[in-house]
């Protein structure tokens, strides 16, 4: 039997298609991340955790969810891992065995827009924010700001209808079926 950091490792590999046990700590990955300051663990010690096993600390990480998927990581990078293709494999992880991370915003915002799509088969703004509040609590606290955005004709109150959702729901169930 493997042990947990060897197929956790294997997972995340396998999952994002970034060869993370290439990583050797050279944190140029880390040095051009726009939002590392915003991080609790930087990029390469994304990697070191995710070589070391530690799964629960890297899935509850605000890390994974702050990564704007710029990219600029993996063209710094010397062993051409892509930083930001293994954060979307862990925010999957995370999503998929319904971990709750540090920046429970910033979770709801990702749970509610998957929700609209698959429902409606395109967003709605106005439903993904009250989506997302109910989620993250704070139901009425953009109220104002979303009342000025109505009234500047940015924000409608009915979504947009589309004509395949049944291919939209398809896409969804292959996804899940497929993992």
């Amino acid at each position: 039997m493997r042990e947990p950091q060897t197929s956790f490792l294997a997972d995340i590999q396998r999952d994002s298609g970034q060869p993370i046990s290439s990583c050797y700590q050279c944190q140029k990955c880390s040095a051009g991340c726009p939002v590392v300051g915003y991080m609790d663990f930087s990029p390469h010690q994304v990697h070191r955790m995710i070589q070391y096993g530690k799964r629960k600390e890297i899935l509850t990480s605000s890390a994974i969810w702050l990564c704007v998927g710029c990219e600029t990581c993996g063209t710094r990078c010397p062993n051409n891992i892509f930083t930001s293709r293994v954060m979307d494999a862990l925010k999957q992880r995370a999503v998929r065995e319904n971990v709750r991370g540090r920046e429970k915003t910033v979770t709801a915002m990702h749970r509610a827009f998957l929700s609209g799509i698959k429902k409606r088969g395109r967003m709605h703004e106005l439903s993904l924010i009250r989506d997302m509040r109910i989620r993250s609590g704070g139901l009425f606290k953009d109220m104002g700001l979303g009342i000025r955005m109505f009234k500047l004709g940015k924000l409608k109150l009915l979504p947009e209808k589309i004509k395949d959702r049944k291919g939209i729901r398809a896409v969804f169930d292959n996804a899940r079926r497929s993992k």
